[in-house]
């Protein structure tokens, strides 16, 4: 699989993404039940006003899912000055480094949409950032997930407490580091807030955070851009009211950034699942 990742990463990104378009369709053809996750979540999200627009956006979350997988290579087995050129477009990156220069601490908050990959490599090849890294099961893509992200200015956390202790120093001592705030978290470090009108466990991680170390909060997002032509990076302040929901004002954050690009966020990702051991949320309302 290595030796594949690195005769793919040689194809322009063009052509990656047109076989990711054909792998897109194949893998939603072949996969009842994810296919089945991805229409429930897209349709739920009520982002559409007829049948009409939901079929022209499941498909074309098909593709750009399809796309997401292919362009891994290209992203994480090139040499990291030929992925950067890959960002044809950057908004907003005085946000990271005004708060950056007042010595403030920064939480920049990535999630599963566009080219998401590609977001901490940029930093790092501005500024020190540090992300927490859970190896995936089969050892081929720990491999080349850790060498592909431990790159640039780059540091790897572990996903333990360890590593949160590790990520809050970082934030102490004015660095950045950087979260993916859709990922469901473990049971008791998360609570449920609602997010496209539904219930998600959402990690409370990003609160406390902020609680201990005062960090600036930055959303930051990848377009990726039409035909292969590389990618549009956008970085934007998020104002936290710590006497309300923080995972509610995150997830209401997370709403309004893929309103802005729909088809390209991972609809297919399981984000509504009841962690292992938690209290469903009719059952935490209950209470």
């Amino acid at each position: 699989m290595v030796i594949l990742f690195d005769v793919l990463a040689r194809l322009p990104l063009s052509v990656l993404h047109r076989i990711g378009i054909l792998f897109g369709w194949v893998t939603y053809l072949s996969s009842g039940r994810y296919a089945a996750r991805l229409r429930e979540n897209l349709r739920k999200a009520g982002l559409t006003h007829s049948e009409e627009e939901f079929r022209k956006l499941l498909r074309a979350n098909v593709s750009e899912a399809g796309k997401g997988v292919l362009e891994l290579p290209w992203v994480w087995r090139r040499p990291l000055e030929k992925v950067l050129t890959g960002v044809k477009q950057c908004h907003g990156w005085e946000h990271i480094e005004a708060a950056f220069a007042q010595g403030k601490g920064v939480i920049a908050l990535t999630p599963h949409l566009g080219c998401f990959e590609i977001i901490s490599l940029f930093i790092a090849s501005r500024l020190p950032i540090t992300t927490m890294y859970r190896p995936p099961r089969w050892k081929f893509l720990d491999t080349l997930m850790h060498d592909g992200r431990a790159r640039g200015q780059t540091k790897l956390a572990p996903t333990d407490l360890g590593g949160v202790r590790q990520m809050l120093k970082t934030l102490k001592h004015g660095g950045i580091i950087g979260v993916l705030p859709d990922q469901v978290p473990g049971n008791g470090e998360g609570e449920w807030a609602p997010f496209f009108g539904r219930p998600a466990y959402t990690m409370t991680l990003i609160g406390k955070l902020i609680k201990s170390s005062n960090a600036a909060v930055v959303m930051c997002s990848s377009e990726r851009l039409p035909h292969g032509e590389g990618y549009a990076l956008h970085f934007a302040p998020l104002d936290i009211d710590m006497a309300t929901s923080v995972p509610a004002q995150i997830n209401a954050a997370l709403e309004a950034v893929i309103r802005t690009c729909p088809d390209q966020y991972l609809w297919s990702y399981n984000r509504y699942k009841v962690p292992r051991g938690a209290l469903p949320p009719d059952a935490v309302r209950e209470q």
